[in-house]
């Protein structure tokens, strides 16, 4: 087989070592532009394309490398608006090439996050208190408490916008700041929803990550998830775990497995959890209808994302994992984890865990590429020092509010 990956980030590679790992293949991964994640390594080739945000270009690239290799191609990507793509062109790449996502219909779904909310909500998943307003809209009748959260309803749409100040997610802290928001999105002609939350209080450490894999037949064939202990905070990465400790989230996995199977769910989702600290109960945000940009944290537990592709549509062996292991996943410094989580027990069971790192391969190993590994690593130090917020009593983050100015977000490739 030949994995094409599209997309550069660390997710990107993850992939690749994934396929790498099981089954000694190299794969291509299809970049806008270059990206050190996946420079100068010996289990990828790099092909840059520009223009590879328009779907008729996505295409032909596909079937570009398609004809160059031998054995069936699957297209893959950790990007919300490349699953989009790939479902919406599937009948012009499956002749050449196995896209493993759900339906175009299903997508629209669970992508569309006011329809999520509805979802939960007929469920009876814990989800946030959740209004929406379109971009350009004014805020009006609000029956939430401030902060909330504010987020794009089409991840698609919101990437091919811009604006300053703009964000994967917007901690708001009041009506004048939700306003201003709103009308810099509907001028850069954002007019989409934008999903407003109650924020479920508490730092980084309230997060969960589950990730589930459903076969062709709508049966969860893996769940698998942990506890995050620090997240990303530069906006083009906010929100992305930068460090999870494994391990079997009853609730939350209980949950997940309602959610895809209600949906007639079919390949991997991946779901961000938030723990209510007055409760105990995880809150589910968002379902992502792939693998997660920390996809590693699977592989390293034993549960290959690789394996189960390939078992599902090519006929191979499914994994056969009696108990997951438990694993540090992390792209931080340990020491950072010392000085930003504050829980003591969390702390303890940091120092014991079996530390897996996706970019650090001891089968793709070269000079260059082993000095930007290390370099990126001790680059988090700078970036939590100028990103990563204080925390208030009652664990809000005084996080910078909408319009200050931040650096661009392509610069954070790792």
């Amino acid at each position: 087989m030949h994995p094409v990956i599209l997309g550069g980030d660390a997710g990107a590679y993850s992939l690749a070592r994934a396929f790498h790992e099981r089954y000694g293949v190299r794969s291509t991964v299809v970049s806008i532009r270059p990206t050190p994640n996946v420079a100068h390594s010996g289990i990828i080739d790099n092909v840059v394309e520009p223009r590879l945000d328009d779907p008729a270009v996505m295409v032909e690239v596909i079937r570009r490398v398609a004809a160059t290799v031998e054995g069936p191609v699957i297209a893959l990507t950790c990007v919300d608006w490349y699953v989009q793509a790939l479902a919406q062109q599937r009948a012009l790449l499956e002749d050449v090439a196995l896209v493993p996502y759900p339906s175009v219909e299903l997508l629209d779904h669970v992508m569309d996050k006011q329809r999520f909310s509805a979802l939960c909500h007929e469920l009876g998943i814990p989800h946030p208190r959740t209004e929406v307003r379109a971009g350009g809209e004014p805020v009006g009748d609000l029956d939430l408490r401030f902060p909330v959260i504010a987020k794009p309803g089409d991840n698609a749409a919101w990437h091919h916008v811009s604006f300053p100040g703009k964000a994967k997610v917007h901690l708001v802290q009041d009506r004048a700041e939700l306003g201003a928001l709103l009308q810099a999105a509907g001028d850069a002609d954002y007019r989409r929803p934008m999903i407003i939350q109650e924020y479920v209080p508490g730092d980084d450490a309230q997060m969960r990550i589950m990730t589930t894999y459903s076969d062709r037949a709508g049966a969860v064939r893996m769940a698998w998830g942990g506890h995050v202990l620090l997240e990303e905070h530069t906006p083009g990465t906010l929100g992305n775990p930068a460090a999870i400790l494994t391990g079997r989230l009853p609730q939350v996995e209980a949950d997940a497995r309602r959610l895809v199977e209600h949906l007639g769910w079919t390949g991997f989702a991946n779901f961000d959890v938030k723990v209510d600290p007055r409760t105990g109960v995880g809150h589910f945000l968002e379902l992502n209808p792939r693998t997660g940009r920390s996809n590693f944290y699977l592989t390293a537990s034993g549960l290959n994302p690789a394996a189960y592709w390939v078992a599902d549509h090519l006929g191979g062996q499914w994994p056969d994992v009696a108990e997951p292991l438990e694993v540090l996943y992390r792209i931080v410094p340990g020491f950072l984890l010392d000085r930003y989580v504050q829980d003591d027990a969390l702390r303890a069971a940091v120092r014991g865990a079996r530390v897996v790192h996706p970019l650090k391969y001891r089968r793709d190993l070269s000079p260059r590429r082993d000095t930007w590994v290390r370099l990126a690593e001790l680059n988090q130090v700078r970036k939590f020092a100028q990103h990563h917020p204080l925390q208030e009593p009652g664990g809000a983050p005084a996080q910078p509010g909408f319009g200050d100015t931040f650096p661009s977000a392509e610069q954070d490739v790792a």
